[in-house]
Order: structure tokens, then sequence, then C-alpha cells
């Protein structure tokens, strides 16, 4: 029987002590698992399926018919898929099997087409948005939507037919390093126009380092995996089987973007996290906002 001096029995059961406290370390400390927990709320697989079915549906016809009306080497949107992909010999003639020849889509455009391809574009555009605006935690203004979703359409066309032409206008050891810091200012940008400018530039450059990383990991993974899938699925199936490995690419590359925003945001929460511990201890005068670097 304890007297009132004592302190309180202590339980050091294993499910109660240390394996409990090593839970709750992890859960609140562990980016990793912080990470599964943001990506599981993100619902970050459903999402990268819905850019994928938003991608082949709303955007590829879209850059089909850019493609088409290309005024320098008319190579056409399977060229870029297949440069995308990291295609080459029969997979590369598998997907120009299935988009076909620019000649046959420049024709056919008329100004309905384009008006509805636009609009297929907008929906695109804002599941983009959307998935940014969840992953920062900041709402979108119903009037700052529509333009700027069109404004971020156009330059996203802009950069993937600037990336397709530099294949033909300059070598492969300048190419690389152009495309990767061109593709690095893109995702760089998009973050904060799309976001109305309410996240800083300096928190978002590292998630639009992360989304190249993830790309070139894809452009790897493509070559080794989807290149051999392609012609495959092309004897098996036929366009079908082409048009899924497709739709299989176009997931990973939503994966990869919203999967690289995300993790890009962690060195800020970390930072955050550092400077909010010794916060009491340093006094009023010391605890500045972290982040706070004007940029907003």
């Amino acid at each position: 029987m304890s007297r009132s001096g004592d302190p309180p029995p202590r339980d050091d059961g294993p499910a109660g002590g240390l394996r409990g406290r090593a839970r709750a370390w992890t859960r609140a400390w562990s980016p990793g698992w912080e990470l599964y927990e943001r990506a599981t709320e993100l619902e970050l697989f459903h999402r990268s399926l819905a850019f994928g079915a938003l991608g082949l549906v709303a955007m590829v016809p879209l850059l089909i018919v850019v493609a088409a009306a290309d005024p320098l080497h008319r190579h056409g949107f399977a060229s870029w898929i297949a440069d995308g992909m990291a295609l080459s010999g029969a997979s590369a003639d598998a997907v120009q099997d299935v988009f076909g020849p620019a000649g046959h889509v420049r024709p056919a455009a008329s100004v309905f087409s384009l008006v509805a391809l636009a609009a297929f574009g907008l929906t695109f555009s804002s599941s983009v948005q959307t998935g940014y605006a969840k992953i920062w935690d900041v709402s979108i203004g119903p009037f700052h939507r529509v333009w700027r979703q069109v404004t971020w359409s156009a330059v996203l066309v802009g950069y993937l037919y600037a990336d397709s032409q530099t294949r033909s206008v300059i070598g492969s050891s300048i190419r690389i390093p152009v495309n990767l810091c061109g593709g690095v200012l893109f995702f760089w940008w998009g973050q904060r126009y799309l976001l109305r400018g309410q996240v800083p530039w300096r928190p978002l450059l590292p998630g639009a380092v992360a989304t190249m990383i993830g790309l070139v990991g894809l452009r790897a993974f493509s070559y080794l995996v989807f290149a051999p899938l392609i012609v495959s699925s092309a004897v098996s199936y036929g366009a079908a089987g082409t048009v899924l490995t497709v739709e299989s690419w176009l997931v990973g590359v939503g994966f990869v973007l919203f999967g690289g925003a995300l993790l890009g945001r962690y060195p800020l929460s970390a930072r955050i996290r550092a400077w909010a511990a010794p916060a009491t201890e340093r006094g009023p005068a010391d605890s500045t906002a972290p982040g706070d670097d004007g940029g907003g």
C-alpha cells in the first residue's frame, strides 16, 4: 500500500512501456511515417490514377493538335511520347502506329475541337492545382482558378514543345542539363503560380528538384520496363496494349508530380520542428518565424 508522499507506480510492462513510447516517438518525429500519413491523407495513388486518366483524355489530344501544327520539324506527338518514355526501335514504332503521323491530325482540327480540347485541358490543370493546394494546406479562391489554369496549361504545352525540340537542336551533353534546369524552373514556378503565391519561393524549390529527380528515375524505369512491355503488349493486345502502357506511364508521371511536391515540403516541416522545439528556451527575441523570407 503506497503512502501519500510516494510517486505513483509505473507500468514497466512491454506493451505499455518501451514499445508504446517508441511508437509515439515514431509517429511524432519519423519523417517516413509523417510522409506516409500525408500521402494517405492526400490519397496519392488515387490522385495519380486520376492524373493519368485526365492526361490521356484531356492533355494528350491537345498535345497531338499542337504537335501536328509544329512549324519546325513535324515529328508528331508520337515522337514526344517516345522521347519522354525513352523508347526506341520496335517500342517507338508501336507508339507511332497508335498515335499516327501529324499530317492526319492537322486538317481535322476545327475551332470547336480546339475549344473542346482547351476545356478538357482546364480539367487537367484543375486537378494539378487542387493537388498542390491539398499538399500545402492552402485554399484557392474561385475567382483565381480559371485564368491561372489557362496560363499554366499554356506554359506546360510550351515547355513540352521546347523540351521536344531540343532533341534535334542541341547535343545530348548540353540538352540534359538544359532540360533539367528548365524542368526545375517550370515545376518551381508552377507550384507558386497555381497556389496564388501563398507559399514563399524557398519552400517550393525542394519539391521542384524532387519532381525532376523522380522524372529522371521514371525515365530510366520506362527504358527498362515500359519499352519491352510496349512491344509485348502490342503483339498480344494490339493498339489497346500500347495505350494501356502509355496510360501506366502517365500514372507514374502523376505519382512523381504530386509525390515530389509532397516530399519537397518536408525539409520545411523539419525546420519548423527544429525551430519550434527550443522557441520557449530562446525567448521571444530569438523566436523568428521559420520560412518567413518575404517571398509571399
